[in-house]
């Protein structure tokens, strides 16, 4: 059933027909507000059309509540998480954003699963939006996810942070 709500979304957005898809789930939404996958997708669209746009044609707050409904119908989709910090970190609501990719990164550990690449992302895209905000990234509030970025990377390297600063100390 879901499957059939998604073929002309999906089939508009290839043509590039964002603003068809886009309007197609509105209206699918009305009648199928419990589906967690159509939320997702219009969140995902609506976003893309703002960066096309390079402006807000659509509210960051619209954008922001379709992903946590998503998020809320399908508790264990680890990629709604990671997309809705994603978004999050593109609108600069860092504390938001950490706190999403921390849950994000307990599901992984939860399945034994390695930090990837959606944190290592995200570590870089941290660091990018601090130094926006304090270039110097000197600032008490920020250490905390400075140092969560920091892990992230080196994580996503196949390193412990221990194992990181042990190598960085040696001498070879």
């Amino acid at each position: 059933m879901v499957e059939a709500l998604l073929e002309k979304p999906i089939a508009l957005f290839r043509e590039g027909d964002i603003d068809g898809a886009i309007a197609d789930l509105t209206e699918k939404l009305q009648g199928h507000g419990d589906v967690a996958e159509l939320h997702h997708m219009w969140a995902e669209f609506a976003n893309m059309k703002n960066m096309e746009a390079q402006d807000d044609v659509i509210p960051g707050r619209k954008i922001m509540n379709a992903y946590k409904k998503a998020m809320e119908l399908d508790e264990e989709n680890v990629e709604y998480i990671a997309d809705f910090a994603s978004f999050a970190l593109e609108c600069r609501r860092i504390p938001v954003a950490v706190k999403e990719f921390q849950r994000y990164a307990r599901c992984l550990e939860l399945q034994d699963i390695p930090v990837d690449e959606v944190l290592y992302t995200a570590s870089r895209n941290l660091v990018d939006a601090i130094e926006v905000m304090d270039p110097s990234r000197q600032a008490p509030m920020i250490q905390p996810w400075l140092k969560q970025a920091l892990e992230w990377s080196v994580g996503a390297l196949g390193f412990s942070v221990d194992d990181a600063i042990t190598m960085l100390k040696s001498e070879d």
